[in-house]
């Protein structure tokens, strides 16, 4: 099959809102913490975990670049994923609705400086695709026994422009 493309879109809360959270330190802060030099951004994603625990881990992805083909979408049932960038540089989110245990059609978007993204447990998903040099990330997600992977192939593969 052939190829088909859609138009990467800026990230915003209210576009993401059903596939996750919007990471961001955007508008006023929740609280002034630490004699006032600190603003608190207060409890903005939420981590869900069948059974397991929440887990810190770092990711150093190789950079791709766009135009991109989108060819694997990804699931994690039993928890939401969490990507929290380690630059300032933005990145490329695929989501997909589910349809009855498969993916829908994809859509893509770009991050602004400073965002990050928590996937909804069950959300699908592209692999994390950065677009700069380092490509690093820190990622809260379940840790625990059993699979917590489903993996679909795109056919035909999709081709993310901006």
């Amino acid at each position: 099959m052939s190829r088909f493309e859609i138009t990467a879109q800026p990230l915003t809360a209210e576009a993401f809102a059903p596939y996750g959270d919007v990471l961001e330190c955007a508008g006023d802060p929740d609280k002034v913490i630490n004699a006032g030099m600190c603003g608190r951004f207060h409890d903005r994603a939420v981590m869900d975990f069948g059974d397991g625990r929440a887990g810190l881990s770092l990711f150093r992805a190789i950079p791709r670049s766009l135009p991109y083909t989108l060819e694997l979408l990804e699931r994690h049932p039993d928890g939401s994923q969490a990507f929290v960038p380690m630059t300032e540089h933005p990145f490329l989110v695929t989501v997909a609705a589910d349809e009855n245990g498969r993916p829908g059609a994809p859509l893509a978007f770009l991050t602004a400086p400073g965002q990050g993204v928590n996937f909804h447990k069950g959300t699908w998903h592209g692999v994390l695709t950065p677009l700069h040099l380092p490509g690093l990330f820190a990622v809260v997600d379940r840790i625990g026994t059993g699979a917590n992977l489903e993996e679909f192939s795109l056919d035909p593969a999709c081709v993310v422009i901006s």
